[in-house]
């Protein structure tokens, strides 16, 4: 080597380290929005995230986001990306059209002839149609309730994870239902109970397509009919601390004005299940900055005109988490109609997947996206989608 150099001092890196960043935080979390179909999309980003070597120790989801949770849960890491590659090729295994032309008309046919397909058909490893229809039946017969039957779905479950895994505390699972006859919402915990397939198949029991699930006496649906995205129930834990969250939603709460009536369908199910979540998640940054803000105003206040309630406030905002979310959201192809959510065809599976992988890997490249937020401040959100790059 030349003497100069080897003697020239090395210029420190521009680029910060990803590992570097994340040992800021004391908390990663992997927060998943419910979309059927556009489940694939999830998986996509984490296998980015896996490449990148950022493993999350808590993760939450609603619907098929909670079973992607929980297939990433209930493995050893080395074996996560296969089981949820297992999952979605099982579930999509059914060939639609052996060729299908170039050209958006033809592809929104061939979609147009998959989601019409799971209706009729169901979905391998998934469920299957009752084969009485359920308004042909008695009240209280078993198929009354549903569509269809997803005791194909806890097999799958079974299959791919290993509960003992799930529940052994190195990584937190929390999935999102809501009581059929309360209709109070509800998350299981594996940090605080013992979960198996039944509580992530009631995170997806969507009616009337499937039945709802029995839990202690109890039956629950699918948690997307109240909040589609479970990002509250973490941010709101006592024991929440210094956190960087992975919120990847599945319906955009943004998009075009429709021109159609098949535009129309698809933007109300946008709306319906984006549950105003940039929206909900603005508001609750909003009020954390705010507590903070209030916190620092009474540290300028002399001990003796402070009241009770003022001490109590300022011990408990000793310990103010800084919180970091990283928002990612799918982003609908123009081919794609209000059955999205439901075409699990090969080809649409892969696409999606694709595309939170190339998202997610666009993500990562703007490392300042991934820097603990300062004291001051306490709370950012940053989209990929809509944050200058630059």
């Amino acid at each position: 080597m030349d003497e100069q150099a080897r003697l020239k001092p090395k210029r420190k890196s521009e680029t910060p380290d990803i590992a570097d960043l994340l040992s800021a935080y004391q908390s990663v979390g992997l927060v998943f929005q419910g979309g059927g179909a556009l489940g694939a999309y999830q998986a996509g980003v984490f296998q980015a995230l896996d490449e990148a070597g950022i493993e999350a120790n808590w993760l939450s989801g609603v619907s098929i986001g909670a079973v992607n949770a929980a297939i990433i849960a209930g493995n050893a890491r080395e074996n996560r990306l296969d089981r949820l590659r297992d999952f979605w090729e099982t579930i999509s295994a059914r060939k639609i059209w052996h060729f299908t032309p170039e050209g958006d008309f033809f592809r929104k046919m061939r979609n147009q002839a998959s989601s019409m397909m799971t209706m009729m058909s169901g979905l391998p490893g998934f469920f299957a149609p009752h084969r009485v229809n359920p308004w042909l039946q008695q009240p209280g017969a078993s198929g009354a309730t549903s569509f269809y039957d997803t005791s194909e779905l806890k097999s799958t479950l079974d299959r791919l994870i290993d509960w003992d895994v799930l529940n052994d505390r190195r990584q937190r699972l929390s999935v999102g239902a809501v009581n059929v006859r309360t209709g109070n919402y509800r998350y299981f915990d594996s940090h605080i109970e013992v979960l198996g397939p039944e509580h992530v198949m009631a995170s997806g029991a969507l009616p009337p397509a499937f039945p709802a699930t029995h839990i202690e006496n109890e039956y629950y649906w699918d948690g997307g009919i109240v909040s589609n995205t479970p990002l509250q129930y973490l941010l709101e834990q006592e024991d929440v601390r210094d956190t960087l969250v992975f919120q990847v939603d599945l319906f955009s709460a943004r998009g075009i004005l429709p021109r159609d009536m098949a535009d129309v369908l698809a933007r109300h199910k946008d709306i319906m299940y984006s549950s105003r979540t940039r929206n909900n998640t603005d508001t609750f940054r909003r009020l954390h900055n705010l507590r903070l803000r209030l916190h620092q105003a009474l540290l300028r206040v002399p001990a003796e005109a402070l009241r009770d309630e003022d001490r109590a406030f300022l011990t408990a905002m000793e310990d103010v988490p800084q919180i970091n979310i990283v928002h990612l959201i799918y982003q609908q192809k123009i081919y794609e109609s209000d059955a999205k959510d439901y075409e699990f065809s090969g080809t649409s599976m892969r696409e999606h997947w694709d595309s939170g992988y190339q998202d997610t890997r666009k993500t990562l490249k703007h490392r300042r996206w991934l820097e603990k937020p300062p004291e001051s401040i306490g709370m950012v959100v940053h989209d990929v989608h809509r944050d200058d790059p630059s």
